[in-house]
């Protein structure tokens, strides 16, 4: 299983990664920034945290918005 980094589970919760990094803090979890990686067992500390606090929203409960169609290039002249 390939480590996560600390944002991807942020977005993955609905949460801001500020937020994430406070938690993991408060676990007694030492992690320098968003992009930093942690061990599974530590993500799922995350995951169950934050969860419990209720800061995380479901994945599903706040669908990401539709892509837009490109809009058609303007053609000089």
């Amino acid at each position: 299983m390939a480590k996560p980094r600390v944002h991807e589970i942020a977005s993955e919760l609905g949460v801001d990664s500020k937020v994430a990094l406070a938690k993991l803090k408060e676990l007694g979890e030492f992690v320098k920034s968003p992009s930093s990686t942690i061990e599974p067992p530590v993500a799922r500390k995350l995951r169950a945290a934050l969860e419990a606090e209720g800061a995380a929203k479901p994945a599903d409960a706040a669908p990401k918005p539709a892509a837009k169609p490109a809009a058609p290039a303007a053609k000089p002249g």
